[in-house]
């Protein structure tokens, strides 16, 4: 038996360790699992090539809990370590100032990929164990070992009658840290960090009953049989071709990693990239809500099948995070922070490797199958606006599969729409102006006046298309987009053909007079407009700048013209060529007139969806009044 103490350059690296990785200790188990993998693949691999003259077998990582002995065991049959080999990679420690690497890193504490890059994985286990051993045999023929360590420098090496190849790691659970010997708690790991592993891993045993014989008796009694409980699948679906996998086997990964969604996805896209890095995975759309908040962390980052994180932000395009799936690859740095992690070459590349995937799949799906891309526009159309505002290639590119659909639901491309605007919606000054609606029933009277014309009106209805509309201006020359109700139609979309006022210029003044008495300065500036005399008597509009700049600084940008707070401001359009205009002007009685107007106002207010509490309980009694 030999004794010695472990080289490391500070005095003692176990409660550093604990320490720095408190927060994180459950990862231990990914680390240990890790290295049984790493074991039993390279064994693969040398007997592959012949140069382990041993049988491969179908070998299995095991882990048990002993909760009486408070102990853990992680077992392999990998390629297991020879007394030698304890000495070089167990012993000498290759970690040069580790209070430097501490503060170096201090930003990353909770990055639990730290550790592995580190050479540290093995030691990980001293975050929960009070005492750990390690019991191997080489695949080589040389004799097994036992080290022991108790979590301080010294250790213990001694000859093992271990018989079988590979690696038995035994951990003595300390006493801050029993949840890790109950059945549930590790299992529970197991699945978070070990789902995928390439090998396959056992925890304990698990009965299925066998299928009944054909030709079994009525009274025949179903046979059971104890099998090993394995908790992952070694294979998923990203790790195979997209040549191999068909629409059901994508479905039922997706359902595989989020088992509590009952909705089937949308749509897959499948990344397989090996140069310049290696990136493999599957990203899903699923139908997502104009809260996007809530949809965020769904996407899943693995190394080579080891689980890292749900935090994909910086490998990942922001307007993607809202997907879900896997990633994986070995190639993304890890071990820093994520400050770094963003401005890191081989991380901006696997950005715009998967924003060019995105973009080019999107385009295959709506020329393959437009009708189809066209139904489900409402549940995707959210990221791929948040993408043309916030990623500049996905922006040269969206314009061949982005859509913009009409009230009646027809959609258009940007192009297609402006062909077919072009006749009918260019006004007098060359500029072409697409009418939209936020909201079809709100805004159903202003829709109505602009159709009775002829025109097309868009249904855009997301949160950020303020954001949206002022990009398309600003990269299309005499384009201009128009909210229905922010001015009367014929001031939308001005034409030469101009209505002529019934009433004279001195009749307007007093009108104009009349109505500003009774109307709220404060809310409404009244405009004089000549209209066709079927036209609404009353219309309110909301200024197209002034309701878009605000929409803007409420969903963030936008927010320098401080019109966060700005008060409501709206334009009482009236008709000077209707009827009832006429009779305001002329009713000699003040108490008339007066009822008139605001019975007119809260009209137009209602069809704008403005009248509400006392205001509106005040109309109703009015209108009763009226009709008694």
């Amino acid at each position: 038996m030999t004794t010695g103490k472990i080289n490391v350059s500070v005095e003692n690296i176990f409660p550093l360790i604990k320490k720095f990785l408190y927060s994180d200790h459950e990862i231990f188990l990914r680390e240990l699992v890790s290295n049984a993998t790493d074991a039993t693949l390279k064994l693969k691999h040398l007997t592959g090539i012949g140069e382990a003259k041993v049988e491969y077998g179908n070998p299995v990582i095991e882990v048990k809990v002993d909760k009486e002995g408070k102990k853990l065991h992680i077992i392999d049959q990998g390629i297991g370590m020879t007394a030698e080999e304890v000495e070089k990679y167990i012993n000498q420690v290759a970690f040069s100032g580790a209070e430097e690497f501490l503060e170096k890193y201090k930003d990353s504490a909770k990055d639990s990929g730290i550790i592995g890059h580190f050479g540290l994985g093995f030691y990980s286990a001293f975050m929960v164990a009070e005492k750990v051993e390690i019991i191997t045999k080489s695949y080589k023929d040389e004799p097994a070992v036992h080290w022991t360590c108790d979590g301080s420098p010294e250790f213990t090496l001694e000859p093992s009658d271990k018989t079988d190849r590979g690696t038995e790691i035994i951990l003595h659970i300390a006493d801050d840290s029993t949840e890790f010997l109950e059945e549930h708690r590790i299992s529970e790991l197991l699945k978070k960090y070990n789902k995928f592993m390439p090998v396959p891993i056992k925890f304990g045993t698990r009965t299925e009953t066998l299928p009944k014989p054909e030709d079994a008796p009525e009274d025949y009694k179903a046979e059971e049989i104890t099998v090993d409980n394995i908790i992952n699948n070694p294979n998923p679906a990203w790790t195979k071709q997209p040549s191999d996998l068909n629409e059901e086997d994508y479905k039922n990964f997706y359902h595989e990693l989020y088992p509590m969604q009952f909705e089937e996805p949308l749509f897959n896209i499948h990344l397989n990239v090996d140069y310049p890095f290696n990136l493999t995975g599957i990203l899903y759309f699923p139908k997502l809500s104009a809260d996007l908040q809530v949809q965020k962390d769904k996407i899943q980052l693995y190394q080579n099948q080891v689980f890292v994180t749900d935090n994909v932000e910086g490998i990942v395009p922001e307007f993607l995070t809202m997907l879900r799936g896997v990633i994986d690859s070995p190639d993304i740095p890890l071990n820093v922070s994520r400050s770094y992690l963003q401005a890191d070459g081989a991380v901006k590349k696997i950005s715009n490797y998967i924003t060019r995937k995105v973009a080019d799949k999107l385009k295959s799906l709506f020329t393959e199958n437009r009708e189809d891309f066209e139904q489900k526009w409402n549940d995707i159309k959210i990221v791929l606006e948040y993408g043309m505002l916030s990623e500049p290639k996905f922006y040269e590119k969206a314009g061949a599969f982005v859509l913009y659909p009409t009230v009646d639901n027809k959609f258009y491309t940007l192009e297609e729409l402006k062909e077919a605007l072009k006749a009918n919606q260019t006004d007098k000054d060359g500029k072409l102006v697409v009418l939209y609606a936020s909201d079809k029933d709100a805004q159903h009277s202003y829709i109505a006046d602009a159709k009775e014309k002829g025109y097309e009106v868009l249904l855009l209805d997301s949160p950020i298309v303020s954001h949206l509309i002022q990009k398309l201006e600003a990269d299309n020359e005499n384009l201009t987009f128009a909210r229905v109700d922010a001015d009367h139609i014929d001031k939308l979309i001005k034409k030469d053909d101009e209505q002529i006022s019934k009433l004279s210029e001195e009749e307007k003044e007093k009108l104009k007079t009349v109505l500003e008495e009774i109307v709220p300065k404060t809310t409404y500036s009244v405009q004089l407009e000549a209209m066709d005399s079927n036209a609404a008597p009353f219309r309110i509009t909301q200024p197209e700048f002034m309701r878009r700049m605000k929409e803007m600084s409420q969903t963030g940008g936008g927010g320098m013209f401080g019109m966060g707070n700005f008060p409501e401001m709206y334009n009482l359009i009236v008709n000077t060529n209707h009827e009832l205009t006429s009779n305001i002007l002329n009713s000699g009685d003040k108490t008339h007139q007066e009822a008139l107007v605001k019975q007119a106002l809260d009209l137009a207010k209602l069809s704008q969806n403005l009248l509400k509490g006392e205001e509106l309980t005040a109309f109703v009694k009015r209108s009763f009044d009226l009709i008694k």
